[in-house]
């Protein structure tokens, strides 16, 4: 053998490998099969759905255009949402806008899916586009399409995610048209017959829009009150008082952080009072609620001692006494000092660590002048908060007696 030819196996023979073979893509056909069995059946979804699981078709291949088809009555063209080719007058576009009508499609989905999981995606993809493509739908197809898909999932169609329903909305030119929020408001009326308003904040969580409601609304009706007013008008009270909530808790957590840094950062106690002094009156916060935050915040950025009680004790009086001025500029009458003592007493209830300085803070909140001696004896004599009420009262009742003796000499 010389040098330059190749070595083989003796009686074997070298087959060349076949090149795959693709066959080209038929969309068209496909569709008009499946217009086909709709026809065949005069739109029976019940016979359809055997038709289609006796059929041979290439669902693997041609899963978007399918649902095209369950959709619209025909595949659809490129870019748009009319019907290319044959077409069938059972879609769900050519339904009336009722859940008793539409109701019967996304069980019929429902069966097709639990037959062809794979299609799960197919059914997110065209559902994405056509709520992408809301502007080229008419009005009452708009509301098809939201009743369809809260009835998806009231009746939990499989794989169908929320996430791939709200953020595919999220589109500027949708929203300024005022198009997603009146997709969303008609999906929430229908989906709260079925479920409760916990229902629909755990789907509004899985779909990452708990906390933006607001996104829906075009951007000059994009404020609290414009939520309030809008699904008011759609009797969605529950809702509101929902994003009220919500909003709330976002304004006090918005004041805390703020307070949190500027504490941190030992800022003046003259600007930090004109920092919660801005955010009250630009948040409306309640009087009751400032008193709560800032002892909350105060308290969490004390140093606190994992063992030793005394450096515990010392480390909260200090801080009392350092930012007394903050805590006297908004316990402005009876009431709120009050509340500052629940507050205090809550708080060495619930921390092991702080249970038997509560007669300390109390008096040192009296002492720096930021509780009133009538106030103290009021919590002393009536305080209804009964968390370890007794332990307290008692460990507060040599000083008490120190008030009530000074009251009588004077």
């Amino acid at each position: 053998m010389s040098s330059k030819e190749k070595p083989t196996l003796g009686g074997t023979r070298i087959k060349t490998r076949k090149r795959n073979i693709t066959v080209p893509l038929d969309p068209a056909s496909f569709a008009d099969a499946v217009v086909q069995i709709y026809l065949e059946h005069t739109g029976d979804l019940e016979l359809v759905a055997k038709g289609i699981e006796s059929s041979d078709l290439d669902f693997s291949r041609y899963g978007d255009t399918f649902f095209e088809v369950v959709f619209t009555g025909g595949r659809t063209q490129s870019g748009t949402i009319k019907p290319e080719g044959e077409r069938h007058p059972f879609s769900v576009l050519d339904s009336e806008a009722k859940r008793e009508a539409i109701l019967p499609y996304v069980l019929y989905i429902q069966k097709i899916l639990r037959r062809r999981p794979f299609l799960i995606k197919n059914l997110e993809n065209v559902t994405q586009r056509f709520l992408q493509s809301l502007e080229l739908f008419e009005e009452n197809e708009r509301k098809k399409l939201a009743v369809f898909t809260a009835l998806a999932f009231s009746q939990k169609l499989s794989g169908l995610q929320p996430e791939s329903v709200f953020q595919p909305l999220l589109k500027d030119n949708l929203i300024a048209k005022g198009l997603v929020l009146s997709f969303i408001t008609d999906f929430f009326k229908e989906y709260l017959k079925d479920n409760n308003l916990d229902d629909l904040v755990s789907l509004l969580k899985r779909g990452k829009m708990e906390d933006n409601l607001l996104a829906f609304f075009p951007a000059a009706k994009r404020t609290a009150a414009g939520f309030s007013e809008h699904f008011s008008k759609e009797g969605m009270f529950s809702l509101v008082e929902y994003n009220d909530k919500k909003t709330f808790e976002v304004k006090l957590r918005d004041m805390k952080s703020a307070l949190m840094n500027q504490i941190a950062e030992d800022s003046d106690i003259s600007d930090v009072i004109e920092t919660v002094k801005h955010q009250v009156k630009d948040a409306s916060l309640p009087d009751i609620e400032v008193v709560r935050v800032l002892w909350d915040v105060l308290m969490d950025a004390v140093q606190w001692s994992g063992k030793n009680q005394q450096q515990n004790a010392n480390a909260a009086l200090r801080q009392v006494k350092t930012w007394a001025k903050l805590l006297n500029t908004f316990c402005t009458n009876g009431k709120l000092e009050l509340e500052l003592i629940y507050k205090v007493q809550i708080q060495c209830y619930e921390d092991a660590k702080l249970l038997k300085l509560f007669p300390e803070i109390v008096r040192c909140l009296y002492e720096e002048d930021v509780l009133a001696e009538d106030t103290i004896l009021l919590w002393f004599r009536k305080g209804s908060n009964p968390k370890g009420r007794q332990t307290f009262v008692k460990s507060l009742e040599p000083f008490v007696n120190w008030l009530e003796e000074a009251e009588e000499e004077e």
